[in-house]
């Protein structure tokens, strides 16, 4: 069994935009084959550049606020109860273009 809050994991970085911060409430080998399960906040403005992977499957929910997220090019949007999943290869961006924290639960899984 494993347990955590999200109070008490401390922030760190986004690998793709140093200045977007993350808690990973799982990390790469608590679980076969999931990579991380994380929240990130977004600040208006702030974006995860375009990034692909060749390794894993990435799951994105929507907690809170408004963005797009950008798939080989074209644009999707991202409110409250969207969820988006992205597969390997797949390049992909995520943009905050509201004016409030976008708040976004993920997952990865091993390919």
């Amino acid at each position: 069994m494993k347990r955590s809050h999200l109070n008490q994991i401390p922030e760190q970085a986004v690998s793709h935009n140093r200045a977007i911060k993350k808690k990973a409430m799982l990390k790469l080998g608590d679980l076969p084959h999931l990579t991380n399960f994380s929240q990130a906040r977004f600040a208006p403005g702030q974006i995860a550049f375009a990034h692909s992977h060749t390794d894993m499957h990435e799951v994105f929910f929507v907690e809170s606020g408004a963005g797009i997220i950008r798939i080989n090019e074209t644009n999707y949007p991202l409110e409250p109860g969207v969820c988006i999943a992205v597969e390997p290869e797949e390049e992909h961006e995520i943009i905050n273009t509201g004016e409030h924290d976008l708040v976004i639960t993920y997952f990865g899984i091993q390919a």
